[in-house]
């Protein structure tokens, strides 16, 4: 097994809590940050623009994606470029499509050309990353975030589908593929493996690494001292 040190993917913290945040940016291997509503509202967020000024004081040279919360192309347009002023390094991350399932191709090409960095997200199939691949190709540094662990759910394999990515990527050097929404850390050695440039991982996630490269008969002798450990605490009997 690769060690964490010798990865070329990087490690994206996924996540709206701060305190979670704030521990996180304390690693050294956690090269960016990203957010998404759905997140925030299970952090308890009321407040987008004041969550984002405090995070924003905290992680001020890593890349940090923050999203656009309408459903109509024109009052994202308006969204993405007031989230694009938050900082440098922030990027404004933008659904594939809306509700309806229109594509915001054409948006995400007027934000590319406007200097507009995105994080185009909830993606799902090849087709989709070729289009958006496409819309941003004039624009600056970008992000493509393809739901890796939402595609695996279906019980489909993601790892032919994110090799065939990186591929269809190649020839635009300032856009990078994120393997989003990860189920497992394997995720994270099957997104070095095919190419893939970024992971996202939440905090739960993230507290396994300490396990990687860990001796399996010893962690096989440790989930047996668990059992019997809880047996006995629990008091049962036979």
């Amino acid at each position: 097994m690769e060690s964490i040190q010798n990865l070329r993917v990087k490690i994206f913290a996924d996540g709206a809590d701060k305190a979670g945040i704030t521990e996180m940016s304390a690693k050294p291997y956690i090269a960016g940050f990203t957010t998404n509503p759905t997140l925030m509202r299970k952090a308890g967020i009321s407040d987008y623009r004041a969550f984002a000024s405090d995070v924003l004081s905290i992680i001020k040279h890593r890349p940090i994606s923050f999203e656009v919360l309408s459903d109509e192309f024109d009052q994202m347009e308006r969204q993405a470029r007031e989230i694009a002023r938050w900082g440098a390094n922030v990027y404004v991350k933008i659904p594939v499509t809306n509700t309806r399932g229109e594509s915001s191709q054409d948006l995400i090409r007027r934000l590319g050309q406007a200097g507009v960095q995105q994080n185009v997200t909830a993606l799902t199939t090849l087709s989709q990353v070729r289009e958006v691949s496409a819309a941003l190709s004039d624009g600056p540094a970008s992000c493509i975030s393809v739901f890796a662990g939402r595609v695996a759910d279906t019980g489909v394999d993601p790892v032919p589908m994110m090799a065939a990515a990186v591929e269809a990527m190649r020839p635009y050097p300032r856009q990078e593929l994120i393997w989003a929404s990860p189920r497992e850390l394997l995720n994270v050695f099957q997104a070095d493996a095919v190419g893939c440039h970024i992971i996202t991982i939440t905090n739960d996630i993230l507290k396994k690494l300490p396990l990687v490269g860990k001796d399996l008969t010893r962690y096989s002798l440790e989930t047996v001292k668990m059992f019997y450990d809880d047996a006995r605490a629990a008091g049962f009997n036979l």
